[in-house]
């Protein structure tokens, strides 16, 4: 599997996670943190760390939380650990983010998210946010023997690509394709446009060409080939995840006509703008997304941490223009 080539066991990110509740069936670490960035965020020493744990029943795992990190949490900590995976599951994009945290002498942040929302979002796309992050290099921490959860993990890549393809021209380089990929999730983002340093998918890619090329080294080995031809952009939008295609279909379909989605495809696919219609399907599902997430974090974090935190982030978006700049 595409993704194993990632894994590590590096000391440090399992000596943060012996400071959590033990039933994950996947923890990962991302960001700049992790992997070396150009740009505003080039500089690594005093990265936050970023994590997401999966987790098959966040009831349980808050439960345990609490007792030992009972001041990692806002207000809702009150409220208990169901009240906590209500608002995980059900607002947002179905992940609970604890910012600014202090762990090990390291400043981390954390998210929360259950194995099936998880593997929705993976395989559908219902929200592209941290199925979009697993489309670019991360460290896996730790990882169960969940065939479910590693199978949606391959279905994610490779959708990833074929979406790549369907926007790219015929001709691209490998970097072109790398930065397709990297910006899938950042389709519509608000947060490229205020806090977001707008060079940040090209500041992800160039510094990590190697770890991309591990990432999908055997999925574009068994489809190495695009084919813009109608018929071959038409199999690979019938395989894009649900929502993706529901979209496209919510986008193309004129009021009153109610075509299903295989017919709204098959025109797209013989559009000379398919890859546009493709790209704006994203942005459908990106933008609600990161708007609902953000809001949410107010009340995950508590306000005091989410002005922290937002500071923190139009400063690195500022520097980051200063340098283009100067």
């Amino acid at each position: 599997m595409a993704l194993q080539a990632l894994q590590s066991s590096g000391v440090a990110f399992r000596k943060i996670l012996s400071h959590f509740p033990e039933e994950l069936s996947l923890a990962f670490a991302y960001g700049s943190g992790v992997y070396r960035q150009a740009g505003p965020s080039s500089d690594q020493k005093n990265a936050m760390l970023d994590f997401v744990f999966t987790v098959d029943d966040p009831v349980a795992w808050h439960s345990k939380n609490l007792k030992k990190n009972w001041n990692h949490y806002s207000f809702l900590k009150v409220l208990g650990p169901r009240i906590i995976t209500a608002v995980q599951n059900n607002y947002g994009a179905g992940v609970y983010y604890n910012p600014l945290i202090t762990c090990d002498g390291r400043l981390i942040k954390y998210g929360v998210i259950s194995t099936s929302v998880l593997i929705e979002d993976l395989v559908n796309w219902n929200n592209l946010y941290i199925a979009g992050r697993l489309q670019k290099p991360v460290k896996i921490v730790a990882m169960n023997e969940d065939v479910a959860l590693r199978s949606a993990l391959d279905q994610n890549l490779k959708s990833a690509v074929t979406a790549a393809f369907l926007m790219l021209p015929e001709s691209f380089s490998e970097e072109d394709l790398f930065t397709e990929i990297a910006g899938l999730s950042y389709s519509g983002d608000f947060r490229m446009v205020v806090g977001e340093d707008k060079a940040k998918v090209l500041n992800i890619v160039k510094p990590n060409m190697a770890h991309f090329r591990e990432l999908y080294g055997s999925i574009l080995q068994e489809s190495p080939q695009i084919d813009k031809s109608p018929e071959g952009q038409f199999t690979q939008l019938m395989t894009l995840p649900k929502t993706l295609q529901q979209q496209i279909n919510h986008i193309m379909d004129p009021p009153g006509k109610n075509r299903d989605v295989e017919e709204t495809l098959f025109q797209v696919a013989h559009d000379p703008d398919c890859g546009d219609v493709v790209r704006l399907g994203l942005a459908a599902i990106v933008r609600p997304s990161s708007i609902r997430q953000s809001t949410k974090g107010v009340l995950t974090a508590g306000l005091k941490k989410s002005v922290v935190y937002s500071s923190l982030k139009l400063h690195k978006m500022w520097k980051g223009r200063l340098r283009k700049t100067s």
